[in-house]
């Protein structure tokens, strides 16, 4: 049996564009985009750890608004259930911690980049919906 693993990601959205972030080239899925975020600890809540991750990742501050979706998607290494959530970045700039780059993209030109197959959905809906 996989394991299952639970993360959330954030759709950061800044001048009708969205904050995308490049994978590092260390890990899974090297090199491939995706919402910044990561996983839920014991006794978080969704938000409250796509707050904390947000912290963490890009030294930023975020306000977690709406879900956009939540997927499943089988990999490998593991069964992904990813949460996106819109967010507002409230205090910081983007800095890179974990990823190779970050990329504020225009909600038309987000299916262009070789995204995550667990982002893809959410990525599909954004598009549409803010375009």
């Amino acid at each position: 049996m996989k394991k299952s693993i639970v993360v959330v990601g954030a759709v950061i959205v800044r001048d009708n564009k969205v904050l995308c972030a490049q994978r590092g080239a260390g890990g899974a899925l090297a090199g491939m985009w995706e919402f910044p975020g990561g996983k839920i600890e014991p006794g978080e809540s969704p938000r409250e750890a796509l707050q904390r991750e947000i912290d963490e990742e890009l030294l930023c501050e975020v306000v977690v608004g709406r879900e956009v979706t939540t997927t499943t998607y089988e990999y490998d290494f593991g069964i992904v259930t990813l949460t996106t959530f819109y967010c507002d970045l409230v205090a910081g700039t983007p800095q890179l911690t974990e990823h190779s780059e970050v990329r504020w993209v225009d909600p038309g030109d987000l299916v262009s980049l070789d995204w995550a197959p667990a982002d893809v959905p959410a990525v599909e809906l954004i598009a549409a919906s803010l375009t």
